[in-house]
């Protein structure tokens, strides 16, 4: 399911939420509504909205840091496959085929639309498709140094490969993660009570309806906000391609 989605169906419930606490006061007893029976509703709902407004404040806090994570990576792992080229390069012609390897891995990657994949697509590599750099090392190791320094050169492209590898892998995992279903249904009930004791407590005129539609979309962004950066590769708030680019105008330079 996709943040707009989720988002989408959280307005909904707190928008219906709302609705039906509204429908509610018009039938209930007049004594249910009474300044204790009010006090006792307000004293329950502070206890779901304090839960509530922390869960939606962690959650937006750790979101925030996974995007941030995940740019920091991306950026190091541009800056790793540009060191990878400058290795192979100071190693000799016989790389020239790997470094062409490794710049049409990340140029297909590129041509690739960076937002058009959802969270069922397989996730997105960052240098082409899953043996990416793999196919690199293989051409790594099949070189045969001929003194020290294209042994330590070779050496070192296979550290480096080997980083870009595991940042890839680490990606693979990390993006089968996600919110867990159950915490985001119990996080919607809490949401939902408390926009029918919203309904209950208000009289249904145009104002009352005006800020319960603007406060249900508010707290509906936030949830699409937290979803949408926990998967910062994909949807409306991603991170950008810039690194990857700047990297490939890098590669093959003598």
């Amino acid at each position: 399911m996709t943040s707009l989605m989720l988002g989408g169906i959280v307005f909904c419930c707190l928008l219906v939420a709302a609705l039906f606490g509204i429908w509610l006061r018009g039938r209930l007893p007049v004594h249910h509504l009474s300044s204790d029976s009010k006090d006792a509703i307000r004293l329950s709902t502070a206890i779901i909205g304090t839960l509530a407004a922390l869960a939606l404040g962690l959650l937006i806090a750790s979101a925030k840091g996974a995007y941030d994570d995940a740019r920091s990576e991306l950026k190091t792992s541009a800056g790793r496959i540009v060191l990878l080229d400058r290795v192979m390069a100071h190693y000799g012609p016989e790389t020239t085929a790997a470094r062409q390897q490794m710049h049409d891995l990340l140029e297909a990657r590129l041509r690739q639309s960076w937002t058009v994949r959802d969270v069922s697509s397989d996730p997105i590599d960052i240098i082409g498709d899953d043996r990416g750099v793999e196919s690199v090392q293989d051409a790594l190791r099949a070189l045969v140094p001929t003194n020290d320094g294209q042994r330590w050169l070779q050496n070192r492209a296979l550290t480096v490969s080997g980083e870009i590898a595991e940042a890839h892998w680490l990606l693979v995992e990390s993006e089968t993660e996600g919110l867990p279903g159950a915490f985001v249904i119990v996080l919607v009930f809490w949401l939902a009570l408390l926009f029918v004791s919203f309904g209950l407590m208000a009289p249904g005129n145009t104002t009352v309806m005006t800020t319960l539609f603007l406060c249900a979309l508010s707290v509906a962004g936030a949830v699409f906000v937290i979803v949408d950066m926990d998967q910062p590769y994909l949807g409306v708030i991603y991170i950008s391609d810039a690194p990857l680019r700047e990297a490939l105008s890098l590669l093959g330079k003598s």
